[in-house]
């Protein structure tokens, strides 16, 4: 049986009646003076009259009763009727924490957002900071992953506008970076996650702040284990249970303890996970978190099943899938039948384990569906906006280009006519100079418009590659493909600032391009890169984001109407003389052929990749000794058939 999460009852059911009808002529405070201490009440006043501003002084002094519902709501309402909207704040925050641990988000979700609009109407960012991280924290909890992120990434921008933040700005930067490394996870993009709670880890040690420590390496040793990496997974858990048993944290204990018996089932220790949640199950129904509940009930029922004990496996699994179906917690209905999948399959029962299985995968696919759609649509609205602002950016950079094209015509024309009037050298030598001057300008603008232009071009093409997953509902083929658009966009980003790259890095990037382009062709393209022995591709540099315009041609020209296979080759080899020679060769159909196919085209579009990335290498080999080359080479077979198109780059290295 459970345990009932009410611990303080006002006033005896039999007496119900005449008591209200008291306490609602007595302004409301029976209630509260009946439940809450005499000393508590007095603390109140006292603590109102200082009126002190942070959170941890605030803490200090009212974390043994924060857990307290009537406590919290008395002091919310005493606070408020004194205008001290710091306190007020605090326990309005502390009463949608308590709401949430319970599992009552609705609750909990107005209390915060009550407690944001109290803090804000104070002038605390410390408190709005606070409230926002909590509004995160209760959105990831129902799966509404963009609000999460967003409310995050509000708190954390908040945070970051104070120059020498104080410790309590520091934890909420702390949780920030928590909750967002807490997206990650749920997206499956793991190491991402690590990366964010290793840099709250850092500030937490910073900060001595132990139960922060405590979350983080949870947090991380639940990522190691979704990696199969269960060895450094038990490490993590251990680490948060030895700093959840500093602290005294019963909720703490029970979610490492259930993870570690998690664990121990996967290296084959199941007796030792049996007797390790069943020592926590006690605590873990007194703490009243319905999500706590029911795991610890489902990890039992699987734990049981390995243990060949099926009938007490069963008990335990519906219980646990009784708590989520009635609190709507997706993840782990999905987790209870399919355990009671698995049990039915055992016990010879395949219709039921069928049905079981069916049951499970349909609550898995619309949590994977609702996650990634959301988390797309999300990334689709930044790109646009980003897309927005970089032609916002190239705009201003062509008038500026227009403004400095038109003084230097001024001053050719006034330097013009002192050389006539004077027909003397030295204004013709300062004309020239001052000249060049300007055109080095326009060419520097020049180059920065083009990057700009180059980018949201390449971005956009990648992203409509990777929605026809989402639009299709292939849910694990978007999540694996959302790792590898991320790790292309923060290459982009990182390359677009920059004039020149490694050829390594450039590679890395349209290998990660090619790969998501093959989505829109079926898998059907084979894309090999051959390198030669005598190049070091960490030592040759060429122009970011380069080769991708040559390879899109060859997709969409070459490929995309290509019967049988689709190979594209990528050959770097030293041409002697200071250039190396990039070759990509296809098997399409040829330049004449595309271009037939092109004029039979209802809808033209008029590709400017290639110019661009011709005026960027002439930009760039101006650098050098020598020029570039560009040669565009059809290939025939001997009988005047095409066999596709050869694109030669001859780019100086000195």
């Amino acid at each position: 049986m459970l345990k009932s999460s009410k611990k303080y009852n006002c006033i005896a059911p039999r007496v119900f009646i005449p008591v209200l009808l008291t306490w609602l002529f007595s302004g409301g405070q029976m209630c509260f003076s009946q439940t809450v201490p005499e000393i508590f009440i007095k603390q109140t006043d006292s603590l109102i009259a200082e009126a002190p501003k942070t959170y941890r002084s605030l803490d200090a002094i009212l974390r043994p009763r924060r857990n307290d519902t009537m406590a919290m709501r008395l002091f919310a309402s005493r606070a408020g009727e004194k205008g001290y909207l710091d306190g007020q704040a605090y326990a309005l925050n502390q009463l949608g924490r308590r709401y949430r641990d319970i599992s009552e988000f609705s609750k909990s979700l107005v209390l915060h957002r009550e407690a944001l609009e109290v803090a804000k109407a104070a002038g605390s960012l410390e408190f709005e900071v606070y409230s926002l991280n909590m509004i995160s924290v209760v959105f990831r909890k129902t799966d509404a992953i963009k609000s999460a992120l967003d409310y995050n990434q509000r708190a954390l921008e908040l945070a970051e506008t104070v120059e020498n933040p104080s410790n309590g700005l520091k934890r909420s930067i702390n949780v920030s970076l928590n909750g967002i490394g807490n997206i990650y996870q749920t997206l499956e993009q793991y190491d991402l996650a690590i990366e964010q709670f290793k840099k709250s880890i850092k500030l937490d040690e910073e900060l001595g702040n132990e139960l922060g420590l405590a979350i983080n390496y949870q947090n991380v040793g639940e990522c190691h284990e979704a990696q199969g990496e269960l060895t450094e997974a038990m490490q993590s858990f251990q680490t948060s249970l030895a700093y959840n048993e500093k602290i005294d944290s019963d909720r703490g204990r029970v979610i490492c303890k259930t993870s570690i018996s998690h664990v121990n089932v996967h290296l084959g220790k199941t007796e030792e996970a049996l007797s390790l949640l069943e020592s926590i199950l006690p605590t873990a129904e007194s703490l009243g978190d319905k999500a706590i509940i029911s795991s610890v009930y489902v990890n039992l029922g699987w734990t049981l099943i390995n243990l060949g004990r099926y009938k007490e496996a069963r008990a335990y699994l519906l219980k646990g899938l009784d708590i989520a179906e009635r609190y709507k917690l997706l993840s782990a209905i999905s987790e209870a039948y399919s355990f009671l999948s698995d049990l039915t399959s055992l016990e010879g029962n395949y219709q039921a384990s069928l049905e079981y299985f069916r049951r499970a995968q349909h609550y898995d696919n619309e949590i994977s569906k609702d996650r990634n759609i959301r988390y797309v649509n999300d990334m689709i609205t930044r790109y646009d906006a980003e897309k927005k602002s970089n032609e916002i950016a190239v705009l201003a950079k062509q008038n500026e280009i227009v403004n400095l094209e038109l003084r230097r015509k001024n001053t050719t024309l006034l330097i013009s006519g002192i050389i006539l009037a004077l027909l003397t050298g030295i204004f013709y030598i300062l004309y020239r100079q001052y000249q060049l001057k300007n055109e080095k300008k326009v060419l520097t603008l020049e180059q920065s418009m083009l990057r700009s232009q180059m980018n949201p071009h390449f971005l956009f093409n990648s992203l409509n590659s990777i929605k026809l997953y989402i639009i299709n509902n292939e849910q694990k083929n978007a999540v694996h493909y959302l790792n590898k658009f991320s790790k292309l966009v923060r290459k982009i980003l990182e390359a677009s600032s920059l004039k020149e790259i490694p050829l390594a890095e450039e590679l890395e990037t349209v290998e990660l391009y090619m790969n998501i382009e093959d989505i829109r062709f079926s898998n059907e393209i084979n894309f090999k890169i051959r390198i030669d022995e005598a190049i070091d591709v960490h030592q040759v540099k060429i122009p970011s984001l380069i080769l991708q315009p040559f390879l899109e041609n060859a997709l969409w020209h070459g490929l995309s109407s290509k019967e049988g296979p689709k190979n594209v080759d990528l050959h770097i080899g030293d041409d002697g003389d200071g250039f190396i020679k990039i070759s990509i060769t296809d098997n399409g159909v040829g330049r004449e052929a595309a271009e037939r196919i092109k004029l039979g085209k209802v809808l033209k579009r008029k590709s400017v990749g290639i110019d661009i990335t011709k005026e960027r290498l002439a930009n760039f080999s101006k650098d050098y000794q020598n020029s570039f080359e560009v040669d565009i080479v059809d290939l025939y077979d001997e009988g005047g058939e095409a066999l596709g198109t050869k694109v030669v780059l001859r780019i100086p290295t000195i």
